[in-house]
């Protein structure tokens, strides 16, 4: 059996499987410690769901893993065909949660199209500059590119889900620039970007405008969309250097933090685990942030290296924008922590990202 398992998991990048499993277990800890109340007053057993979810992510995983990543080029556009009409789908009749429509079932099963729209729409990127790298030397050449960013965007930004939507930007820009862009292409994309936010103000809904004017200023509604910021960051700052301990934190067990369990669980590891822990998971996701750089330094294809410049800024972001929240420095935007928040659709999505990491490792790298 231990052989077995030694030939299966042959090839995969040890560092970042130690950076994955740390962050597993600092999830689990904080997420059985966050979700103890709720359980109580719900039954559910949240711990126990997101076990199951982290086995079902870790066989996508490795199934991910071992399969070339040229065989998923070579249907990229076909899947990213299909989460467009899934997205399609959510709008026209997705269940609502929250206010927002973003679930559609499959076989009694909620799923989020939006979560894994993004790993389709980078897989759909890599092959479509990777099959002609000069084509980004010309501003004809970004259309297509760009296209394929925006058509999932503005579905997804229509659910609405903002913080979702605007995650397709920044890797959209990271992956034209290792693709090879003009340097004033490049900024000229980012001006026509900055030029259009008094456009995407306008568009934006009424909830969403009140989350941007209690981050400029939490105190002008504390008690409404103010409350969960206050709350987070009274938390964290709680907590201090060495945290108040598990299940001793009183705004987590007091029930004070909404969503503790899901997008505020880094303010229960604040509270609970003080700076050190907080501060672990910053330098955790770091090091995932530099080991999937390594990676792509490494690799020696374009389209793997594409692959990996746009799973590393996903995660990444995904980490800095849910930290960032936590703490009042972002808007409050309902972006789970990688690995770490309770959820399913994410979850698994994440596993899958880290999965085309190990793939592009094992199969086309220098290192």
């Amino acid at each position: 059996m231990f052989n077995i398992l030694s030939r299966f998991i042959k090839g995969f990048d040890k560092q970042l499987a130690i950076i994955l499993s740390i962050l597993i277990i600092f999830g689990l800890t904080a997420l059985f410690s966050a979700s103890y109340q709720k359980q109580i007053d719900t039954g559910k057993s949240f711990f126990l769901t997101q076990i199951i979810w982290m086995a079902i992510g870790m066989v996508l995983m490795f199934l991910v893993a071992k399969t070339s990543y040229n065989s998923f080029l070579s249907v990229a556009y076909i899947t990213y065909g299909i989460h467009i009409v899934f997205l399609i789908f959510v709008l026209c009749m997705g269940r609502t949660v929250l206010g927002a429509q973003r679930w559609i079932s499959i076989g009694g099963i909620g799923f989020q199209p939006s979560e894994s729209s993004k790993i389709f729409t980078i897989l759909a990127l890599a092959r479509i500059i990777g099959d002609n790298p000069r084509k980004l030397q010309t501003i004809s050449g970004l259309v297509r590119p760009f296209l394929i960013v925006v058509v999932p965007m503005i579905l997804i930004f229509k659910q609405p889900d903002l913080g979702t939507a605007l995650v397709f930007l920044p890797i959209f820009l990271s992956i034209i620039w290792v693709g090879g862009i003009k340097l004033k292409y490049m900024l000229t994309t980012i001006t026509l970007g900055t030029i259009s936010l008094p456009l995407f103000w306008s568009l934006l809904k009424g909830y969403q405008k009140s989350r941007l004017m209690v981050f400029l200023n939490p105190n002008v509604d504390p008690l409404g969309a103010g409350y969960t910021i206050n709350q987070s960051k009274i938390a964290i700052g709680s907590g201090m250097f060495s945290g108040k301990g598990w299940f001793t934190g009183t705004q987590n067990q007091l029930n004070f933090l909404p969503e503790r369990h899901t997008d505020f669980i880094f303010s229960v590891i604040g509270e609970e685990g003080g700076f050190l822990a907080a501060g672990a998971i910053v330098i955790l996701f770091l090091l995932l942030l530099l080991r999937g750089i390594k990676i792509a330094e490494g690799t020696k294809d374009i389209s793997g290296r594409l692959i990996v410049t746009g799973i590393t800024t996903m995660l990444a972001l995904h980490a800095i924008i849910n930290i960032g929240m936590t703490l009042g420095l972002m808007p409050v935007v309902g972006m789970p922590l990688p690995f770490i928040s309770y959820g399913g659709s994410a979850l698994l999505c994440n596993f899958i990202a880290i999965g085309f990491l190990f793939n592009v490792k094992m199969h086309r790298t220098v290192f």
